[in-house]
């Protein structure tokens, strides 16, 4: 089969999910003569550089000065370019903020069968099929694609393992927009000043709850992701309380995470905020209430005050990095 892996980059750098998606593209082709990559975006043609090894003996790029700020129509323009020109028959990519999207509207511009937010991913014949949680997690379903010649998949990040085989000279090739540029127009775009990873592909969690009380509060978990290297989230009723701001919240109306490490503090477990994270691998609550919902999923529950636990935490973590 002939894949094609969109690789999302922000500010021309490669987000880690790119290197997934490549990793399950080099699963589905076989071969890299059968796998090939497209990077969109503006001064972004040195990043093919980093892809060589991974898998892909082409690498097409839609480097232009009107894709320096994000347009779906543009960017959706450029892979659709891409797929046409290698005549991928499967188009891959991370269920990111982007990738969400990019990919539906390209399967219907393609007439296409698309599966999405898959956390497994194998071909049945001529056809990819996968597993993607469901009812917030609580079970998985099992998907397929059927009748459909072209197919394009969305993983979720953090889930395959980003794997370099060493193979793939990624070759580049410029390809440009076919779209009217001058005509997509994005005036603005607003992002926080955080320099940590984004909720969506951060390996290490810390969020907080109603309980935390404050936005000032939030400095002690903010602490502790420094002394871990994790990026702060909180719940739906912390932003609505106007602790936190809503690129945080972490929930079935905020972001999807899945995280090596989730810590939960002051959180009691409602459906719609386990309905974002339940399937982080390792899961921590810090909650006041035994019989808090959240300590059902966790895989460690401390019964406590989070304002006494998140410092002994915080000074556990700094101790640990220091040796």
């Amino acid at each position: 089969m002939k894949v094609l892996a969109f690789l999302d980059q922000r500010d021309g750098k490669l987000k880690s999910s790119a290197f997934e998606a490549l990793a399950v593209g080099a699963k589905l082709a076989g071969s890299p003569a059968n796998l090939a990559c497209v990077i969109v975006g503006s001064g972004v043609a040195a990043l093919a550089n980093e892809v060589k090894g991974h898998g892909a003996d082409k690498c097409y790029v839609a480097d232009s000065a009107d894709l320096a700020k994000y347009n779906v129509l543009g960017y959706t323009s450029a892979v659709e370019a891409a797929v046409k020109s290698f005549g991928a028959q499967i188009v891959v990519g991370a269920a990111s903020a982007i990738g969400r999207d990019i990919l539906p509207r390209l399967a219907a511009r393609l007439d296409a069968g698309i599966l999405t937010d898959l956390v497994s991913v194998e071909l049945n014949g001529n056809f990819v099929t996968g597993r993607k949680p469901m009812f917030a997690g609580k079970c998985f379903a099992n998907v397929t694609m059927q009748n459909t010649e072209i197919q394009v998949v969305s993983i979720r990040p953090n889930v395959f393992p980003a794997i370099k085989s060493g193979q793939g000279s990624a070759a580049v090739e410029n390809i440009s927009v076919s779209a009217d540029m001058s005509k997509l127009i994005t005036k603005d775009i607003r992002k926080g000043k955080s320099e940590k990873p984004d909720l969506t592909e951060a390996t290490r969690i810390i969020s907080g709850g109603r309980a935390v009380g404050s936005a000032d509060n939030f400095k002690i978990l903010a602490e502790c992701a420094d002394a871990l290297s994790a990026t702060v989230g909180a719940s739906r009723a912390a932003v609505d309380s106007g602790y936190a701001t809503h690129d945080m919240q972490v929930g079935q109306t905020g972001k999807t995470v899945n995280p090596n490490l989730y810590i939960a503090c002051g959180l009691s477990g409602s459906i719609q905020h386990m309905a974002g994270m339940r399937t982080s691998k390792v899961i921590v609550s810090v909650n006041t209430d035994p019989e808090a919902p959240i300590h059902g999923i966790a895989s460690y529950g401390i019964v406590g005050d989070l304002f006494q636990v998140v410092p002994l935490l915080t000074k556990k973590f700094k101790e640990m990095i220091q040796h």
